[in-house]
């Protein structure tokens, strides 16, 4: 896995900061609700405070989609082990993670014995399912910063290792360079964006990109030089969020419907029961 600043842009860069600053639909933030935001994160007295207050006012949730869910702070036990980035470490746990759940794949509920890294949970049929955003909190700020970043870059190599297995059992892979998972970090003042991605490096192996393409500041002007005032940077924190979290939701299920079609295809009909893993060959890496 590679540290943001030996990371490489991804080949698609312009489209994802042309929709991280996409304008929307709903209204931003008021000044008085971003004051409240202010004196919410200056009470977090720890790091579960710190991720309520935070998240609760700059996620947006989608209440009205039962198969689309946020989890947080849950090991990803179901993940392979010694695949590589995670060769000796413990399982990935992501102080948040959004996406499917693994009954939105119905029919194809066996989708864990034919998709490696697929299903993030063990034993569950309502199990996370090949998220596309996560994001990690900090309550101290500063160096507490770069664990949130460190533990961003490994947690979310889980999520581009399971969307190459998906792409790689379609057939289809996504081009070289091109990131479609994205994560963040915050502290309650600084918010980051990272687009993450694999590529093979000079020596055939793979590498895990982390490119921090936005930092914006959502409680404190003068710590940011991509704001004019506080209120205006809130505001654009919320709006790329959201628009992460959109454009996440929408590949999520762009994903599955081509898993689903895929299936479908290849045997006429979607499993009903067990599962014939062994049709499925395994791609080395992630599919690369």
């Amino acid at each position: 896995m590679l540290p943001p600043r030996d990371s490489q842009p991804p080949t698609n860069l312009q489209a994802i900061r042309e929709r991280h600053a996409r304008s929307r639909a709903s209204a931003s933030p008021s000044e008085s609700r971003f004051r409240r935001y202010v004196n919410r994160v200056k009470g977090a007295c720890n790091k579960t405070t710190m991720v309520f207050e935070v998240g609760t006012r700059l996620l947006k949730d989608y209440d009205d989609d039962g198969g689309y869910v946020q989890v947080f702070d849950k090991d990803f036990d179901g993940f392979p082990q010694e695949v590589g980035f995670n060769n000796g470490l413990s399982p990935p746990r992501p102080d948040f993670a959004e996406g499917l759940e693994m009954m939105a794949f119905h029919p194809f509920t066996m989708i864990d014995e034919h998709v490696e890294g697929a299903v993030l949970y063990e034993d569950s049929p309502y199990s996370l399912t090949l998220p596309h955003l996560a994001g990690e909190w900090e309550a101290g700020g500063g160096r507490d910063m770069k664990k949130a970043e460190l533990r961003s870059g490994y947690d979310k190599a889980a999520l581009v290792y399971a969307r190459n297995r998906a792409l790689s059992f379609v057939g289809k892979l996504d081009p070289p360079g091109h990131a479609e998972v994205t994560t963040f970090t915050t502290d309650g003042t600084s918010l980051d964006f990272y687009a993450h991605y694999a590529a093979l490096g000079e020596e055939g192996k793979v590498e895990y990109h982390q490119y921090r393409f936005q930092s914006v500041n959502v409680k404190d002007s003068h710590q940011s030089v991509n704001v004019k005032d506080s209120h205006q940077g809130h505001k654009d924190g919320w709006r790329g969020l959201r628009n992460q979290q959109d454009y996440a939701r929408e590949r999520s299920y762009a994903l599955r419907d081509q898993i689903k079609e895929h299936w479908k295809r290849r045997c006429g009909r979607c499993p009903t029961g067990g599962g014939d893993a062994e049709m499925v060959e395994k791609a080395p890496d992630g599919g690369l």
